[in-house]
């Protein structure tokens, strides 16, 4: 799992409450805007625009006092957009960007000299007419074919990369650099910035969004005020995921930032956080293509679940809301998950939805599908789970006890048959007495079915006779 950014037991900020103004807006042309507070100004002026891609002197080769202005200067040869769909064009000028670009990360990453707040502006500027751009359809949608299983699909690779990559790497030392400071940075990292930068993750390249994961880990880190715009943001590409749209490349690299995020969160817990939990997380349990981000989302509800424990209530009710009908392999995924979140779960929280959950439970057992069969059985390999049983044997036995004897006579594969001569060995040491008297009352429930059973064929019998004589009337 993504390395947590925020360690220990920090004082909670008072900009985590509540949801901020964005501050955001996009230009009829879809040019990027980012919204800059008031700041006071400096001496130096941005030299005039260079009309042509032409190598500049390395900052060691030039005075300190003129660092700044070819910092400038080598910005603005990284504004130039290049044709990356042919290879055979611009080869010198895009290596000189190139090499510009990797001048700019060094310079930055070595600390030899801070940035003043001129040179600041000018490198969000050139960084966002570099990534902020509008990202190829998906397969799919420029074939027009029917969309095929995401896991299936190759992904798109960014033809622009090795300027991309190097683009991301200069905002990512920025943000990380001891020497930004956040009062100033927050002017151009804004909110607009920021709402540009989650558009992204929609992104096919795996390479961009792994970049784009660090660095908005890195921005919801350092920039305080910025935590509850965020958070109101992925929230908001999660709802058009679930209900609308159940296409997106980047939502198992948000969940990874939310894991993060999720862990670092203050008790008592807030109640926007748990809204978020049961309005946004457990909806993520719809979509067909959960399998792609199932590991982050469960260790995102675990989270939850080991921070608040009176939560496993609402979880373990919401998984059963959104379980799987036909679909095995996301039954499988479902009863990992639900182990995980019992293995946190406390008596009282596992006495309020037991009935219920057991029954899902007794018909995965009696699965055709062994994996899901077998998968519910490895429950009582654990016995945090084992002792919340027993400990409600008089409740969860007598729901089982049908799908169990099913089993042992009845179902096909021969390891779901010997871990169910298992488990039902272990109800029966833990409480002999019950287990006798379940036994009896399915022998019962069976001896009264098979009377049922022997009637309705006799009704038929006797039916089929009267039709065979009234044939026989109407020919004679």
């Amino acid at each position: 799992m993504f390395k947590k950014i925020i360690k220990g037991g920090r004082k909670p900020s008072k900009s985590d409450d509540g949801f901020g103004n964005t501050g955001h807006h996009r230009t009829a042309s879809g040019n990027v805007v980012v919204n800059h507070a008031s700041r006071g100004g400096t001496a130096m002026s941005t030299p005039p625009p260079m009309q042509s891609v032409e190598p500049l002197p390395l900052f060691r080769d030039v005075p300190v006092s003129e660092r700044h202005n070819l910092f400038l200067r080598k910005l603005q040869v990284c504004c130039f957009q290049f044709d990356f769909g042919d290879t055979l064009r611009s080869v010198r000028e895009k290596e000189i960007k190139r090499q510009t670009l990797l001048e700019l990360v060094d310079f930055l990453q070595s600390g030899s000299g801070k940035i003043n707040e001129v040179c600041q502006e000018e490198m969000i500027r050139m960084v966002s007419v570099n990534i902020f751009r509008s990202l190829p359809p998906n397969s799919h949608e420029s074939t027009g074919q029917v969309p095929a299983d995401p896991e299936e699909e190759e992904p798109y690779l960014e033809p622009s990369w090795p300027h991309l990559q190097l683009v991301y790497e200069l905002v990512l030392r920025y943000v990380v650099s001891s020497d930004t400071d956040t009062k100033v940075a927050k002017r151009y990292i804004d909110h607009s910035f920021v709402l540009k930068l989650l558009d992204l993750f929609d992104t096919e390249d795996p390479r961009e969004r792994e970049y784009l994961k660090t660095i908005l880990h890195r921005i919801y880190g350092k920039f305080m005020v910025h935590r509850p715009f965020i958070r109101k943001a992925i929230n908001n590409i999660f709802y058009r995921f679930i209900y609308e749209t159940e296409r997106h490349s980047g939502i198992g690299e948000l969940l990874e930032i939310l894991g993060s995020i999720i862990n670092g969160f203050a008790l008592p817990m807030k109640e926007e956080h748990k809204l978020f939990l049961v309005r946004a997380l457990i909806p993520l349990h719809k979509p067909k293509a959960i399998s792609i981000y199932h590991q982050q989302l469960s260790y995102c509800i675990t989270q939850f679940v080991e921070k608040d424990y009176k939560l496993a209530d609402t979880v373990i009710r919401g998984l059963l809301k959104y379980w799987p009908v036909i679909n095995c392999q996301k039954e499988v995924l479902f009863l990992g998950e639900l182990e995980e979140v019992l293995e946190a779960t406390q008596p009282a929280e596992f006495q309020r939805c037991m009935v219920p959950l057991f029954r899902q439970i007794g018909h995965c057992l009696t699965s055709s599908h062994f994996q899901v069969a077998e998968r519910a059985l490895f429950l009582w390999n654990n016995e945090h789970v084992v002792g919340l049983i027993a400990q409600n044997r008089g409740v969860v036995l007598p729901i089982l006890f049908d799908a169990l004897e099913k089993n042992i006579q009845t179902h096909w594969n021969q390891a779901v048959h010997g871990l169910t001569v298992n488990v039902r060995k272990m109800f029966l040491e833990m409480d002999t007495e019950l287990f006798e008297e379940c036994q009896r009352q399915y022998e019962e429930k069976e001896s009264r079915a098979k009377e049922v059973e022997e009637q309705r064929e006799m009704t038929w019998k006797r039916l089929a006779d009267v039709a065979g004589e009234r044939d026989n009337m109407i020919t004679a």
